[in-house]
């Protein structure tokens, strides 16, 4: 019997501890400043607010024709960068321009969780076009295009410099995603 008590009472004596408890997950906490929003003053057919977090817009590439016009908009803090494409509408060019804009963001299908397409009209400015959200771990998790239907045609998309895991960059694209909805908001077409 006294070699059954000792095995026993070593037992009580070991699980008198606490017991183990897992650590909670941590969150990265994401913090940006409010936006602050300042009309560009460029050589561009069209003008816009741009969001004073991001750097200036320091070059252009411009075509020889001056009919396509290439601007990024650089986020440094955030890794991101909205690159904007302007092309000139022909009389025959304009559903091409339309095609190729909602085909580049079907290319985002096999890894987006969903798709969202949220329509844009202006009547006054003459600004209509798409904005698309993607969800999931895609390479872009925002794009757009506007069009006047006549002279102008932009497209814009949102890419980061790091492989997309949208858990991570979730809070900076919603940041972005709404600098890129004021940009859509704020289009001035120059005659």
């Amino acid at each position: 019997m006294k070699k059954l008590i000792l095995p026993v009472l070593a037992s009580l004596c070991m699980s008198c501890g606490d017991d183990p408890v897992p650590k909670p997950n941590g969150y990265l906490r994401l913090d940006y400043p409010a936006a602050e929003y300042k009309r560009t003053n460029t050589i561009l057919p069209f003008s816009f607010e741009k969001n004073t977090l991001s750097d200036s817009i320091s070059s252009i590439k411009i075509d020889e024709n001056r009919n396509a016009y290439g601007i990024d908009i650089n986020y440094p803090s955030m890794k991101g960068t909205i690159y904007l494409t302007y092309k000139k509408v022909t009389e025959d060019n304009l559903n091409n321009l339309l095609r190729d804009a909602q085909s580049l963001t079907l290319k985002h299908v096999s890894k987006a969780d969903e798709i969202v397409e949220q329509p844009y009209e202006n009547d006054k400015q003459s600004v209509f076009g798409m904005f698309y959200e993607v969800g999931g771990n895609a390479a872009s998790q925002s794009q757009f295009y506007v069009t006047d239907s006549i002279n102008h045609f932009l497209t814009g998309s949102l890419y980061f410099y790091a492989k997309p895991n949208y858990d991570s960059i979730y809070p900076a694209a919603v940041y972005l995603k709404n600098d890129i909805k004021h940009i859509m908001e704020t289009i001035k077409w120059r005659q």
